[in-house]
């Protein structure tokens, strides 16, 4: 599982791509794009519709089906306590997504937050804010969040809550260095020059402005961060059993294993380098228009 890591000089300047996903620029074409954003749309549904969609009760157990195969009465077989593994499959689809979106949203509006304040203001007040974001890049992210899990118990709160503190940096290095440029333009000044507010400018026309790119970023900073929970899941510090996670999942289907079950490990795993992959081609999408509308 991935751990939190960035290019300081990047993340001044550009959207940062981590290791792994600069290969899907070459990759990506339209057809790809749109195959990726049609997997993610579908795993949405999934989640929102998990109950409906689910063939069986993700926590019932049938003692009689254990370590089942796949076959007409489970799809993809059933796990060691006889669970069906598509219906936990698809309800962990709702914690997989919902942890993630919880994260990305709660970073993108600090990041936006610190980062147009920084770039705004200027002065010491750039000075504290960037040094703050530096001071929290050297604390790595997995190990602020199972602090935080030590503190205040396993679940989904607090993982959410600390993955959000060490992402947010990533957005506001990147929002402080586009908005910085944003302000330096034309029309801002003829818009103070109108006698408008910093924060009516700010909200109404610099924000919206960079919007795309930090569209962009969010995009990808979402399947790091569906890695990273689903890592303190199967770790034992995220959503605990018999709730179903993709992380968990994995985890109690290692014993499986040795006994020549592959799916109860598989089927979770394969769900979450799909979503990973789908978000980080979805991101370099948006990342290159953005790009080529600003040429």
């Amino acid at each position: 599982m991935s751990t939190l890591r960035i290019d300081r000089e990047a993340a001044d300047g550009a959207i940062v791509r981590r290791p792994g996903f600069g290969l899907l620029r070459a990759l990506r074409q339209g057809p790809l794009f749109a195959g990726a954003a049609a997997v993610l749309v579908l795993l949405v549904l999934i989640a929102v519709f998990a109950p409906l969609i689910a063939p069986y009760d993700p926590d019932a157990v049938d003692l009689t089906a254990t370590l089942a195969g796949s076959s007409s009465e489970h799809l993809l077989g059933a796990d060691q306590s006889g669970r069906d593994i598509l219906s936990r499959v698809i309800h962990g689809a709702r914690t997989g997504l919902l942890g993630p979106l919880l994260v990305v949203g709660i970073s993108t509006f600090l990041g936006i937050a610190i980062g147009v304040a920084a770039a705004w203001r200027g002065g010491w007040i750039d000075a504290m804010l960037s040094r703050s974001m530096d001071l929290i890049f050297a604390f790595p992210g997995m190990l602020v969040a199972i602090l935080f899990v030590a503190v205040f118990g396993s679940g989904l709160t607090a993982p959410v809550i600390a993955m959000s503190v060490a992402y947010t940096p990533y957005v506001g290095r990147l929002v402080r260095s586009i908005a910085g440029q944003e302000k330096a333009r034309p029309y801002i000044e003829s818009y103070r020059v109108q006698g408008w507010s910093g924060w009516t400018i700010c909200v109404r026309h610099l924000i919206p402005n960079i919007t795309p790119t930090v569209l962009a970023q969010s995009a990808i900073n979402f399947g790091y961060a569906l890695m990273d929970l689903a890592a303190l899941s199967y770790l034992g510090f995220g959503v605990q059993p018999p709730d179903s996670d993709w992380g968990s999942m994995i985890n109690e289907g290692q014993a499986a294993l040795l006994q020549d079950a592959m799916l109860p490990s598989f089927a979770p795993g394969l769900c979450i380098v799909v979503a990973v992959v789908a978000f980080g081609i979805v991101g370099e999408g948006i990342a290159d228009r953005v790009a080529k509308r600003e040429r």
